[in-house]
């Protein structure tokens, strides 16, 4: 479930009516629910921990999906760890106070820079993706006299998501090391001073809605680990990613996500049975996916023979997950509209000055009016974290929701902020 609901005839963020935000913090903007947040991790970190030894779960969520400071403070107060992919994201867990040994660096390309800042700020682990990135790991931190904890990602050729550009688990995809490599790797990182090898890792995509792709890659993952403890090697974790998806079409029916949650922690205890490995998890869409929405208001109707033109305030820069994806969000008036409201098909569209700017296509809406709010639900994920200042629009703001408050957690940028972020070359100042 989430905590968007209609009362009063006005559509309410927990207790906080989506109308006062809009007039108070401007549109378009993020709104969060702090409560929709901490149901879903708790809902995830209970089924994945009853089927793992007493301590031997462990929840690290995927920031990638919504880095936003007040998100990651609510999920760490309730002993959420974090997933990162750059030196960014790694800062940005620290500057909410996530403690370090709760810290996973993942990504296909780390830079020495970005490599020496987590060894020194001590990560619990570094996910390694190529046999460069375990050299240079290597080095940085034996330059630091210490020896990084880290695991090998590896690629079982079994892609799955919801999108061919979400999918991470296939032989064609650029993401960890080959079965084949394993071993061998394996042997070179003994020898090496600034490393020491604790396990695996394997992540085979995003927005997937069955277990069969989970269990069929697992499997080979369980398999593997015993083959590489019968070559003599330690094998104490094994991080099984992320990737576990959310209904984006029927969002007020996600009560059948604790289903999903629940058959897929029945089917990792079933395949990692007897392993006695620490076992790793890095959802990200699952817990803030329909924990936001994106808060519009609409500027122009523009008709034309065949079809309606919806003009909104939001653009493809604030939520690019239609254009870039064609992905489907589901769209709520405000207001909320009565049982007899005249529907009308939309396109919805935004200001930005191109045809990819466009949310939906012959989507039946309620009639809607100049200066009518809607939300595009379940945005919480890949929502404001993709969000750019194309066409030199401002930065989106993101507000967070609890019980009946609600707090600015990224403001809107001005536009001097906007065009101080540029220098002038000294022959043209």
């Amino acid at each position: 479930m989430h905590h968007f609901a209609y009362r009063d005839g006005s559509l309410h963020a927990e207790s906080v009516d989506l109308s006062r935000i809009a007039a108070e913090v401007g549109t378009p903007v993020y709104v969060y629910s702090s409560a929709t947040i901490e149901r879903h991790y708790t809902l995830f970190a209970q089924a994945v921990k009853a089927i793992a030894p007493e301590g031997k779960a462990h929840v690290f969520y995927a920031m990638k999906a919504n880095g936003n400071l007040g998100v990651l403070k609510t999920l760490g107060a309730l002993g959420a760890g974090v997933d990162t992919v750059s030196e960014g994201e790694v800062r940005k867990a620290l500057a909410a106070g996530i403690p370090p040994e709760k810290i996973v660096f993942s990504g296909v390309g780390k830079s020495e820079q970005e490599l020496r800042f987590a060894v020194e700020a001590g990560i619990y682990q570094v996910n390694i993706e190529t046999e460069g990135e375990l050299d240079l790991l290597s080095k940085v931190a034996a330059s630091l006299g210490k020896r990084q904890e880290a695991v090998f990602r590896v690629n079982p050729d079994i892609g799955a998501g919801g999108h061919a550009k979400i999918t991470t688990g296939s032989s064609e995809n650029k993401f960890g090391v080959s079965f084949e490599e394993v071993g061998r790797l394996y042997a070179r990182a003994a020898n090496l001073p600034g490393v020491r090898i604790m396990g695996l890792a394997v992540h085979i995509g995003s927005q997937i809605r069955e277990t069969a792709s989970f269990e069929a890659a697992y499997a080979k993952m369980a398999a593997l680990v015993g083959d590489l403890r019968g070559e003599g090697h330690r094998v104490d974790r094994l991080d099984l990613g992320g990737g576990l998806g959310i209904p984006y079409d029927v969002p007020q029916h996600f009560d059948h996500g604790p289903e999903l949650i629940e058959a897929y922690a029945a089917m990792v205890g079933r395949v990692t049975k007897g392993l006695d490995v620490e076992l790793g998890f890095e959802p990200g869409r699952l817990i803030v996916g329909n924990a936001g929405i994106l808060l519009t208001r609409v500027l122009h109707l523009n008709p034309r023979p065949t079809k309606q033109f919806l003009v909104v305030d939001a653009a493809m820069n604030d939520l690019v997950r239609p254009a870039m994806y064609e992905a489907y969000h589901e769209i709520w008036p405000v207001t909320e509209p009565g049982a007899d409201a005249r529907a009308v098909a939309y396109d919805v569209v935004g200001p930005i000055c191109e045809s990819g700017d466009t949310f939906t296509t012959g989507r039946e809406l309620p009639a809607l009016a100049p200066d009518d709010l809607i939300a595009f639900m379940t945005a919480g994920a890949y929502g404001a974290s993709m969000s750019s200042t194309y066409n030199q629009r401002l930065l989106v703001p993101e507000v967070l929701v609890k019980g009946d408050q609600y707090a600015v957690t990224r403001p809107r940028q001005s536009y001097e902020e906007l065009i101080g972020m540029d220098r002038l070359p000294g022959w043209l100042a």
